[in-house]
């Protein structure tokens, strides 16, 4: 499966016969292309300095074309089979990573579940400058304990925050403590991942490689909060982006766990409806192990059962989508994969040609010997022109089915969000059922009272006791219940969010995928053809 925090493919070393294919001299090669799509402007095939631009988002569909751009027409057979228009020329600029567009000002960075628009408000952020810092306590040997820090660049003019430009040093443990206050403030709704530690990454990567992932990483999380449309306006992001020095410590939550012979004494309602931590919680996760037992496997009919068919069925059908979401990445690393081992094949099979070229030429006698070694040369020549159109190619490939990578990332999130509901609606069943369990003691102690002639004054004190804790379980079940609605609220708006910017998203990515794959496709056969045509005096009788 596609990792997710690899945040893409791997594109290291593609091309074991790169240098030595970009040594070979090409008469109308002047300067090797990069793996960017601003290839196609100086790409040595291209025989005008005419482009059009082919758009692979979902643009403003009544924009026309500049007058002085138009499609490239193609006459030959092979071509045919793509007109029209002809690709071989399009500027895919919707997937340049170093363009800055509406959208990099939102922050929103082409990722997953991004929405299309924030009005005139934007959050730009970006992460640079690692800094290897001393840690100044906890290390009896000097220089023993060290970390990197990154400077955070914020831009905006978003009215939550005090000023229009930050920057302010975070470390990783910080962005972690980021995560968890919006994991608790924020329950049911898909928040984007944080990366992980990778603490096994670190030992085993360049040092040098492995800090400049991170921050990639890290830069890439923070545009996906900021592309979110709750998200973005939180306070706890906007102290993270905006506050200089050390991270505020973050607020525990002491759940209604304060607990006297197993009796829930909650010493504020609301915090019932937090999930438990541990520690101070230990009693009522517990409790509330015991009610998800009681559920799975217990005869009694639980309290109360989600009942909510819509969601069911959608969430069984979200959980399909994963696994066939796999499944595609899966196959997608399968392309990569053969596009490259074809692109180095074909350098390899260049430089092949390029020696064979050279020992004819050297050892030619008669002027056919010369003719074929220079025929082969132009056979070399092309190998390697396709070679490198492979490469563009794959990079190409790599940039718009990341997009794969990254719903695997949301789906983690929105698997997380269906897990703050079922916790909620845990705890609800549990405050339910320890109400049961209040009722049932108060129930037999008023019996066993009510035998004894005057009534038993410790009966009667124990029974106040139970009754004020039934008032306060009440209450904390109806903060519970309330916690628990707007949660079902969150899950129900952000998969209607989901929905619309999934078809939009993969609709950009198939449409930029077709567009690159036609337009290279089409490239290599002009390359071949006008080696066929150059060698097809062989077949002249």
């Amino acid at each position: 499966m596609m990792g997710y925090e690899n945040q893409g493919y791997e594109e290291a070393h593609l091309y074991s016969p790169e240098e030595q294919m970009a040594s070979i001299g090409l008469a109308d090669d002047p300067s090797p292309p990069s793996n960017g799509s601003k290839s196609f402007i100086d790409d040595p095939l291209s025989s005008s300095s005419q482009f059009v631009e082919i758009p692979t988002d979902d643009g403003d569909p009544t924009r026309s074309p500049p007058l002085n751009q138009t499609p490239k027409s193609s006459h030959n057979s092979i071509n045919s089979i793509l007109e029209p228009p002809s690709y071989a020329e399009a500027v895919f600029r919707s997937f340049d990573l170093d363009s800055v567009d509406s959208a990099d000002i939102n922050g929103q960075d082409h990722s997953a579940l991004a929405s299309p628009s924030f009005s005139s408000h934007y959050l730009k952020i970006s992460v640079t400058d690692p800094q290897r810092e001393q840690e100044l306590s906890g290390s009896l040997v000097p220089g023993g304990n060290t970390y990197f820090s990154y400077l955070v660049t914020t831009f905006t003019n978003m009215p939550e925050f005090s000023g229009t430009e930050f920057n302010v040093r975070r470390r990783f443990r910080d962005f972690v403590a980021l995560a968890d206050r919006l994991a608790e403030s924020y329950r049911g709704f898909f928040i984007p991942l944080r990366p992980d530690k990778s603490v096994v990454e670190s030992q085993v990567m360049q040092k040098n490689e492995f800090v400049e992932q991170r921050r990639a990483a890290l830069e890439k999380y923070l545009r996906r909060l900021a592309a979110h449309p709750v998200i973005r306006e939180s306070e706890e992001l906007r102290v993270f982006l905006e506050a200089s020095g050390k991270m505020p410590l973050m607020k525990t939550t002491d759940v209604a766990s304060r607990t006297v012979d197993g009796t829930v004494r909650p010493t504020n309602v609301s915090d019932v409806a937090q999930p438990a931590k541990g520690g101070r919680d230990f009693f009522w996760m517990f409790k509330e192990l015991k009610q998800s037992v009681a559920n799975d496997w217990g005869g009694a009919k639980p309290p109360i059962v989600e009942d909510d068919k819509e969601f069911l069925e959608r969430k069984g059908k979200l959980h399909d989508f994963e696994q066939e979401l796999i499944n595609v990445s899966q196959q997608a690393e399968s392309l990569v994969k053969a596009q490259h081992d074809t692109g180095e094949t074909m350098g390899q099979l260049g430089l092949a040609f390029v020696k064979l070229t050279k020992f004819e030429t050297e050892e030619a006698i008669y002027d056919s010997q010369r003719a074929r070694a220079a025929d082969m040369k132009n056979v070399a020549t092309a190998a390697v022109k396709a070679s490198r159109l492979y490469r563009e190619l794959n990079a190409q490939t790599v940039k718009h089915l990341d997009k794969l990578h990254e719903y695997l990332g949301v789906m983690l999130a929105v698997n997380n969000a269906f897990s703050d509901r079922s916790s909620a609606f845990l705890t609800v069943q549990t405050l339910l059922s320890d109400l049961s369990s209040l009722h049932l003691r108060i129930e037999k102690l008023e019996a066993a009272s009510s035998k004894i002639f005057g009534g038993d004054r410790s009966r009667i004190r124990k029974i106040e006791e139970l009754r004020e804790t039934v008032r306060l379980t009440e209450d904390a079940k109806n903060c519970a219940l309330r916690e628990y609605e707007r949660i079902k609220e969150n899950n129900r708006n952000e998969l209607e969010r989901l929905d619309k910017e999934k078809h939009d998203d993969f609709v950009s990515m198939l449409r930029g995928f077709i567009v690159n794959q036609a337009g290279y496709a089409e490239k290599m056969a002009n390359v071949w053809e006008t080696v066929a045509e150059e060698t097809s005096g062989y077949v002249k009788t």
